[in-house]
């Protein structure tokens, strides 16, 4: 409220309204006093009485030292970049550089997995000779050309059934439970359960 306030009347404004809603939510007065009591204590000469500000001399001498204060975001960025620099200070501790054997192999692997084309098909009956037909078409293709030295891997997956395919999840149990239907009853039904209670009801005397 200080640091927002430019002027004594509207901070004196904004303290009211503060106490009223503390007041509102169930706060006792005595205690929101001391509060304020606390906190103008430390901009306000320990000399007074009632540590509370009473004219625009005092308020906007406190507003000054407020001014120059960090706020309580200011103070936690300023933590958290100091803590953000000690992470990233470099240590002196010597890294664990790769070895000649190291850097060989995976050049090896890189090499190896390099010179591998890999493809795969849906395995069915009918493609019994894909694997063999796909090597001389292959070989055919890139004779004589760099590729030819990269060597060609035909694999097969098996192919889904239909079962899998139509059905992919089950239904909820109460969906499989065959529940009775109640058929509801013909007119010519209510018409005879209406002759009868005319029956029933009739006068007694009549005959």
């Amino acid at each position: 409220a200080v640091r927002n306030s430019s002027t004594f009347e509207i901070f004196n404004n904004e303290r009211i309204y503060i106490k009223l809603t503390l007041l509102y939510n169930g706060y006792p007065s005595s205690f929101i006093d001391k509060r304020f009591q606390n906190f103008f204590s430390e901009y306000i000469n320990s000399s007074s009485f009632l540590p509370f500000i009473d004219n625009e001399t005092q308020f906007v001498t406190m507003r000054n030292k407020i001014l120059n204060l960090p706020t309580a975001r200011q103070s936690q960025v300023s933590i958290s970049a100091a803590t953000a620099d000690i992470d990233n200070d470099q240590t002196d501790e010597p890294q664990n550089e790769p070895t000649t054997t190291t850097v060989q192999e995976r050049n090896k692997k890189e090499h190896a997995c390099g010179n591998k084309l890999i493809v795969h098909y849906t395995h069915e009956k009918r493609f019994r000779t894909f694997k063999s037909d796909m090597h001389q078409v292959y070989d055919n293709t890139f004779k004589d050309t760099p590729a030819a030295d990269v060597k060609l891997i035909v694999g097969n997956k098996n192919r889904r059934s239909a079962k899998t395919e139509l059905i992919c999840k089950r239904p909820k149990q109460s969906l499989l439970i065959n529940k009775p239907f109640k058929s509801k009853p013909s007119k010519n039904d209510k018409g005879k359960d209406d002759n009868h209670e005319k029956k029933t009801t009739s006068d007694p005397t009549k005959k």
